[in-house]
């Protein structure tokens, strides 16, 4: 038995068996000149390479349904693959190339396609353009297989594994909305990071900082993790397994027993009522703040639905199109039955990748600094205008709310709206039915924002202090990054400050104030955020109830004292 101490990132306590995923593997291609006489060896070697990725795709397809619209965008795609893998021009471009430069198959492959796709890119032709990317990904397959290089996938991982990994990325995280994953051991990953946040949300025990874990830790070892005590039991003796599935049934039981507030309305033990929202990235999740007894959705993260859509290599090139992102609204709208339901247009950029030839990625020095959320979808309107026209047509089908991202000019707000308007005149015109008066917010989540809240204010419908990035930015601290995270503090005096500002400007204004970070589920800044008189909280699903029963343990004169406190701590 072995215990790894580490950092909590998700409280509970799970067991399972050890999924371990290998280290990403950079790709390097040799180069080295071969005789004459290895020119037919290197082209068999190439050949098997291929016929291999030949026969993968050939049972993908196999696999395939063919009533589901995701699978035929996946089977147009693959096909392609092999008309590609088969293209006698390119195939004989190869060989001139390998027989004129008697150099390694592995190097000639990687310098034709490079040129090929450079070719397409360069044609003028927006298919052909958009083919360029196709035609890396497969032959970048043949490559790897060359070279012995076997690129993971996430969606290998099985149902009730403990995944063990250096890192994931929030793409890699929709695993938790595809399989029943029992627990995160990471080396990597800060407390506040998406994946942290998501794990949470999921209810889902997760220990971050353990140093050279997917070397310690064998593949299927069964595991202990608790994310509470921040550690993870390796191969458990038979009394430290019972002990443990004894504390896991108390946790069952407890949670049986907090579950009667999901039907009580939130509201101090004076009287005062709360509203409590649910933060859901997938449709799905709707149902399951209902469950929870969430008074609406305060926060529909739009980007896991894109990260969703373009996760496997099968999807990369596709983002979803109006009628599906409309689909998704539509869904929630009409599950939340008339309830509030706050989406936020697209945030992708900074860690949230989105791989797609219709939002070019580039490389940036500081991303989280750089080109993301409102200022990506600004600077490609037509992606912008696309979710614009899926959000208007949802709206007519329940309660909407539309909230920008990452704002900090009037500027922004103002382009933002000009949108809006044209969306709004196009859909009139096509006599498609719409709300007109669709409430749009601003996130508060820099000091930009927050120093200017009286400003934007009086050009917003509503506010939404996102406490995450704006503790992040404000204090100039990395939330993914576990070196810093004891400088990471969402009570930082600036922090509060902030958060007391835009409420102020808010009540000025008299619109309505919400916070929808990771403050407004943990129950010590809860009593904070209620004191300075926050009434409006969004939260992860599960902690919803947890919410509910400590609010009504307590006062309203209670709570300001414990706020005052806190705006008053240096």
């Amino acid at each position: 038995m072995n215990i790894i101490l580490g950092i909590s990132a998700s409280s509970g306590i799970s067991t399972g068996k050890a999924f371990v995923i290998p280290e990403q593997v950079e790709r390097i291609v040799p180069q080295f000149p071969i005789s004459s006489s290895e020119i037919e060896k290197e082209w068999e070697r190439f050949s098997k390479a291929k016929s291999k990725i030949t026969d993968k795709i050939l049972k993908q397809l196999e696999g395939l349904n063919p009533d589901s619209k995701q699978d035929k965008i996946q089977k147009e795609l693959l096909e392609t693959y092999l008309l590609m893998l088969d293209d006698p021009v390119f195939l004989q471009e190869v060989r001139q190339n390998l027989e004129a430069n008697p150099f390694n198959i592995e190097y000639i492959l990687d310098v034709k396609t490079e040129e090929y796709a450079d070719r397409l890119r360069n044609s003028g032709n927006e298919y052909l353009t958009e083919r360029a990317q196709d035609i890396c990904d497969i032959f970048g397959s043949v490559l790897n297989e060359l070279l012995n290089i076997h690129v993971f996938n996430i969606e290998q991982v099985p149902d009730g594994a403990v995944i063990v990994a250096r890192d994931l990325s929030p793409s890699d995280a929709i695993i938790f909305t595809k399989r029943k994953i029992a627990g995160l051991a990471l080396a990597e990953g800060g407390t506040s990071s998406h994946v942290a946040i998501l794990a949470r949300n999921y209810g889902i025990p997760a220990v971050f900082g353990l140093e050279n874990i997917t070397k310690e830790i064998l593949q299927g070892s069964k595991l202990i993790v608790d994310g509470t005590a921040g550690e993870v039991i390796v191969s458990p003796d038979a009394q430290t397994l019972s002990d443990y599935t004894e504390k896991i049934e108390k946790e069952l039981e407890h949670k049986e027993k907090i579950l009667k507030f999901k039907d009580i309305p939130a509201q101090t033990k004076d009287g005062t009522r709360f509203t409590l929202l649910a933060n859901i990235g997938t449709p799905e999740e709707a149902k399951l703040a209902l469950d929870q007894g969430a008074d609406g959705i305060g926060l529909f993260r739009t980007e896991f639905l894109f990260m969703q859509e373009t996760t496997t290599a099968t999807l990369r090139n596709h983002v979803m199109t109006e009628d599906e992102q409309f689909d998704a609204y539509k869904t929630v709208l009409e599950t939340m039955n008339g309830k509030p339901v706050t989406i936020r247009t697209l945030d992708a950029g900074g860690d949230k990748i989105i791989s797609s030839l219709d939002l070019p990625t580039s490389q940036e020095k500081n991303p989280l600094m750089g080109l993301r959320a409102i200022r990506l979808t600004l600077n490609y309107p037509k992606l912008f205008k696309t979710q614009l026209r899926a959000l208007y047509r949802a709206s007519a089908f329940g309660n909407l709310k539309i909230m920008l991202p990452l704002i900090t000019t009037i500027d922004q707000v103002a382009k933002a709206k000009e949108l809006i308007s044209e969306v709004q005149a196009e859909l009139e015109n096509e006599g498609i039915p719409f709300n007109k008066n669709v409430p749009v917010g601003i996130m508060v989540e820099t000091a930009a924002a927050g120093i200017t809240a009286d400003c934007f204010a009086k050009i917003s419908d509503f506010f939404s202090i996102g406490t995450n990035d704006l503790t992040q930015y404000t204090l100039g601290v990395d939330r993914e990054n576990l070196l810093v995270s004891p400088l990471y503090n969402e009570f930082h005096l600036a922090v509060l400050r902030l958060i007391q500002r835009t409420i102020e400007a808010a009540d000025a204004e008299k619109i309505p104030v919400s916070v929808c970070g990771e403050m407004a589920g943990k129950t010590d800044s809860v009593l904070v955020l209620a004191g300075m008189g926050i009434r409006t909280l969004s939260m992860g699903i599960n902690n919803i109830p947890y919410v509910k029963e400590l609010l009504s343990s307590i006062s309203i004169a209670e709570l300001q004292s414990i706020s005052s406190k806190s705006l008053n701590n240096l």
